[in-house]
């Protein structure tokens, strides 16, 4: 284990996640808001902690392996939460305790999208911009920006790659070169989130609000600068461009690439696991739009505006609002809740489960009925016109009985905390599917809860976000045997 390249790989990335808080100070000096000095001293004091934890060790040169990977992976996004939580600690406005700012941080950092705030009009702009920026930096993963960097610096960046990046199949590149992949996946990723800010401030949206919802919508993370959500600005228009960026960021990072170098956009069409996630929007929408209009919670026009946006929201796990779902009639909640396990396409900024392992899950329980049928034929699964191995297939498996034993696990240690059955399993659900709001208490925001369920949903996001074995691997004792 090469723990002066894991300080050194942390220090540096601290000190560059410092640098991310010169933004808010500036929106600070501009609007002379009241946050200037609670960001001024959160960018000295996590920059200190950076060059002491990175200057003992900068001379380092060995490079990492995939266990240091892994650590680093987690350990950043640990130090990190707590590093993202000290404007929300130091700024009179929010005032927040230590577990709420945590929360708070991580939710933005994983796109999460659940808060404990209210009273968003009444914040100072550079307090709503840094949440909506943390999650921007989140959605594309801080990590994987960083590997173009840090191959510079001698470090190799793969395992921080396969570790942080989300999806089934870990090891593909876009180029040959981690440093070119990182570039690649950066530059879609701005190009995303400036013709997406560019279009809310042509609907009608402020600059302030353009910018900010844009870092939200293309990282699926779901955090407004408004308490009532999308609902804020009553425009149709806004809602169909926040639905067409949140389906378009749901998608693998890697086929907005192809379309980017081959301009053309027939491949998605030609991708299974984009046809199966295009295939569960569009019945979901029928199902949300006839259900709400012929029970006459909405005339026709917004039960197909509302029910629209509130099933792509959910199911891409952004988590924007237009309309309190919570209380829709009979199944449709719970069905909109469900859709979040599966979540956007690998290798996209969506969380849940993913579309590929769901798709997958599918396949081999269609192949176990027909090995039923004729049980010595050899049947292989296949995505496209390609047979998946059956390690992969292990692999998928693997993950899912993880997650539903963690899942199963923390929703019955938030039972035990106290919280009713619908609050626990929706947080749950909500907190390591990425999504944010969920059902019950926990509806609208997450200030309520006890503290205790606070921390294991810290644990929940940070268990979502890196995909369950990434964070659990370290939990093992033969992980840490030489």
């Amino acid at each position: 284990m090469h723990f002066a390249i894991v300080f050194r790989v942390l220090g540096l990335l601290l000190m560059l996640f410092s640098i991310t808080l010169i933004p808010p100070i500036l929106i600070s000096i501009i609007y002379q808001d009241t946050a200037t000095l609670a960001f001024a001293l959160s960018f000295v004091l996590i920059f200190i902690i950076g060059a002491v934890v990175w200057a003992p060790v900068y001379k380092s040169r060995q490079d990492l392996r995939t266990r240091d990977g892994f650590i680093v992976t987690a350990l950043f996004w640990v130090v990190l939460g707590a590093a993202g939580s000290l404007p929300f600690i130091i700024a009179d406005s929010t005032s927040l305790s230590v577990v709420d700012a945590v929360f708070e941080s991580i939710s933005g950092l994983t796109t999460t999208g659940a808060t404990v705030i209210t009273g968003l009009d009444q914040l100072p702009k550079s307090i709503l911009f840094y949440r909506q920026q943390l999650q921007w930096l989140g959605g594309i993963g801080i990590i994987v920006i960083a590997v173009a960097i840090l191959p510079m610096l001698g470090i190799g960046g793969m395992q921080l790659y396969r570790a942080e990046t989300p999806g089934p199949v870990k090891d593909s590149k876009l180029t040959p070169r981690i440093t070119e992949t990182a570039k690649a996946l950066f530059l879609i990723y701005v190009t995303l989130t400036v013709v997406c800010g560019f279009s809310y401030w042509l609907a009608g949206m402020t600059l302030f609000d353009a910018v900010g919802h844009a870092f939200s919508t293309v990282a699926i993370g779901g955090f407004s600068t408004h308490d009532s959500s999308m609902a804020f600005f009553d425009s149709p228009t806004i809602l169909v461009i926040a639905m067409v960026f949140m389906v378009l960021s749901g998608i693998n990072f890697a086929l907005h690439f192809v379309a980017w170098r081959s301009h053309s956009i027939w491949h998605y069409f030609a991708d299974p696991e984009v046809r199966f996630y295009l295939w569960c929007v569009v019945i979901g929408i029928v199902i949300t739009i006839s259900y709400l209009y012929f029970s006459y919670t909405y005339d026709f026009t917004t039960s197909v505006l509302n029910g629209s946006f509130e099933l792509v929201s959910i199911l891409t796990t952004t988590g924007f609002g237009v309309a309190d779902y919570s209380v829709w009639p009979t199944f449709l909640p719970f069905m909109l809740f469900m859709f979040a396990f599966m979540g956007g396409c690998g290798g996209s900024t969506a969380g849940g489960i993913k579309v590929m392992r769901v798709l997958m899950i599918c396949k081999q329980g269609i192949r176990e009925i027909h090995r039923l049928i004729h049980p010595n034929a050899i049947i292989l699964i296949k995505v496209g016109r390609k047979p998946v191995p059956d390690r992969v297939v292990e692999a998928i498996w693997g993950f899912f009985s993880v997650y539903v034993l963690s899942f199963i696990l923390m929703f019955l240690l938030l039972l035990a905390t106290g919280l009713d059955f619908i609050t626990a399993f929706s947080a749950v659900g909500a907190a390591i599917n990425n999504l944010g709001p969920g059902l019950g208490d926990v509806a609208a925001h997450y200030g309520d809860i006890n503290d205790v369920a606070k921390w294991i949903l810290c644990f929940a996001m940070l268990l979502g976000r890196l995909e369950i074995f990434t964070l659990l691997v370290l939990l093992t004792p033969a992980f840490w045997r030489s």
